[in-house]
């Protein structure tokens, strides 16, 4: 393990996840580099409709800073990022683009972006639409943490200059496990409402819900349209926070993953939500995309359900003893390769590799 950091992430919100993915990545993230021995302090934009919902946990409370506007951050937390080892500003932070320019200009140690949303970001990119990221900012960090592996990288670093590398979502492993609750669910979803994912939800659980009464289906999460027609038997639920997702988990039989279409289309972009379902042991049914093998293998760890029809006959027809067996191969393979303390210690090895890459360019004459 390395000397100990001073770090700090410059994020969307850790102090509350209504409709907010990325709150349980930061948290379980922060949790795990405190483990090891770093100093970590998260800050992000005081708004309303997270001070409305907060659910940060107490031992997470410390870490957080709130700033009101971009000229509040420069003033007051300006000797902070110039004086931290690593400064890091993820995805879909208010005036992101202001705020990498000002980090670029004022961090004195290693700068990163990290994009929970890359196939979203490249995406908007494109069409000139992002508002947290500038393409003339890519190249200026010493690192793009990218939630997309896979092909993705490689057109960051050709088409951006990007110092890509792959950093995966993970879970806390401490909070995530096995345990012996009532299973009321047959299936379950959880997932804050998006269009392009309703499609698939329809298809692989609303229909299977339509086609067998006597079964048991949820769907947790804010911001669905009232006039969804949902079936009598799937219970909604409108939020969860994070504190109740190892429970909401350990309740289902099976519980199934939905992947947003940017997503399907880059592969290799698994959500934190297949970590923290597999973690707790629950067999997972997921839409397929590319790359979903370097994660789970299917069909051993994960079933790939690409109709109704699939997921109606592992609902009724699947023995206990294998859905059992696939549920507790998942959670072997997220212990072992997928927990927030592996990537708290890939994200050591990354700037490792950034501080020999500075030596190179020094010793070579060019400037760091």
């Amino acid at each position: 393990m390395i000397a100990s950091l001073d770090i700090v992430i410059l994020g969307l919100s850790m102090r509350s996840s209504w409709g907010n993915g990325h709150a349980t990545t930061y948290r379980a993230l922060t949790r795990a580099l405190r483990r090891r021995g770093h100093h970590v302090r998260f800050l992000e934009r005081d708004v309303h409709w997270y001070a409305e919902n907060e659910d940060a946990p107490d031992d997470l409370e410390s870490c957080i800073g709130l700033y009101g506007s971009i000229e509040r951050l420069q003033d007051e937390r300006a000797d902070e990022v110039a004086q931290a080892d690593l400064v890091i500003v993820g995805s879909y932070v208010p005036q992101g683009i202001e705020i990498g320019e000002w980090v670029q200009r004022t961090a004195g140690g290693t700068t990163a972006f990290y994009d929970i949303d890359t196939p979203v970001t490249l995406a908007k990119l494109g069409r000139g639409e992002c508002d947290y990221l500038h393409p003339r900012l890519i190249a200026g960090y010493d690192l793009y943490l990218s939630f997309t592996g896979g092909p993705l990288l490689e057109e960051l670093r050709r088409r951006h200059g990007a110092h890509a590398l792959p950093f995966y979502c993970a879970v806390d492993a401490e909070r995530y496990a096995p345990a012996s609750v009532p299973q009321r669910y047959d299936l379950g979803y959880m997932g804050t409402y998006s269009a392009d994912r309703q499609a698939a939800l329809r298809s692989l659980l609303v229909q299977p819900a339509r086609e067998w009464p006597a079964g048991r289906f949820v769907v947790a999460g804010p911001q669905y349209p009232r006039d969804i027609d949902w079936p009598g038997n799937v219970h909604r639920v409108e939020h969860l926070g994070p504190g109740e997702h190892p429970r909401f988990y350990n309740e289902q039989r099976f519980t199934l993953n939905v992947t947003r279409s940017d997503m399907v289309a880059a592969g290799w972009s698994p959500s934190v939500r297949l970590f923290e379902a597999a973690a707790c042991g629950t067999p997972i049914i997921s839409d397929p995309w590319p790359g979903l093998e370097t994660i789970f293998e299917p069909g051993r760890e994960i079933l790939i359900a690409r109709d109704r029809r699939q997921v109606l006959h592992w609902l009724r027809d699947m023995p206990s003893e294998r859905r059992h067996a696939i549920g507790a191969a998942a959670r072997a393979r997220v212990l072992a390769e997928h927990t927030a303390g592996h990537r708290a210690q890939t994200l050591e090895r990354y700037l490792d590799r950034v501080a020999q890459r500075s030596f190179l360019f020094r010793s070579e004459g060019a400037p760091a």
